[in-house]
């Protein structure tokens, strides 16, 4: 399967403008791209269907007729943990599903950008994590860290589980999300010393603007097939 994963430092670290960047980013290269989300957790009814914010953002993005139901396979209407959104739900979030409809929507488009939902580790059921689904798609992983006070650690400490889960680590990117940050460049500039793997670019705090217009602050060039 052509793609990537995109995982974060922790929820609210940018991962969605970052995947949608990359979708457009990707598209202007001639290629056919699919987001994909496979579980999301915060949602409202739109004609009496959940519909989740970052999912529909991704479908927009990829610019295609993507059925929300393969994009989105899991969506709860809480934002909380998933597993307990399923539980309290009364159901299990299941990987075969997960995995057939990533391989429709790689069928379709041919290069999938799947988000995944809070951080690396995220439990998704008692077997079934983020990092597990991530390896079971089999594509490489694009780390988002969030630039924030606190960064270096989550980002060292998330990468390093990467690592140990024997899964690629292709590059990451920062998003700038507290734009108040003391000594932003120093600790971007340390990021780019100890993560061991390009950093693929960094998106300023800017409310409002487009994915497509972020899509100038990332080099794709590793993202690309070869």
């Amino acid at each position: 399967m052509r793609g990537v994963f995109v995982t974060g430092t922790d929820t609210g670290s940018g991962k969605t403008l970052v995947s949608a960047a990359m979708i457009h980013a990707l598209r202007e290269q001639g290629l056919s791209v699919a987001g994909f989300k496979p579980v999301a957790a915060g949602a409202e009814l739109l004609d009496g269907q959940l519909r989740n914010e970052d999912a529909l953002a991704l479908i927009a993005a990829s610019g295609q007729d993507l059925a929300y139901g393969d994009v989105n396979p899991y969506c709860f209407a809480p934002a909380i943990a998933p597993h307990i959104a399923a539980t309290e739900q009364g159901c299990r979030i299941e990987v075969e599903p997960l995995l057939a409809a990533a391989a429709r929507l790689h069928e379709q488009a041919g290069y999938l950008v799947a988000e995944g939902a809070g951080g690396w580790r995220v439990p998704l059921s008692a077997e079934l994590d983020m990092q597990t689904l991530a390896g079971l798609l089999g594509v490489p992983v694009v780390l988002v860290v969030g630039l924030r006070l606190g960064c270096l650690n989550h980002a060292l400490l998330t990468a390093d589980a990467i690592r140990a889960s024997r899964q690629t680590l292709l590059g990451w990117v920062g998003s700038v999300v507290d734009p108040g940050m003391a000594r932003l460049d120093e600790n971007v500039a340390t990021l780019r010393e100890v993560l061991g793997a390009p950093c693929l670019g960094i998106l300023p705090h800017s409310p409002g603007t487009s994915a497509r217009s972020m899509a100038r602050f990332l080099d794709i060039g590793a993202l690309l097939p070869g």
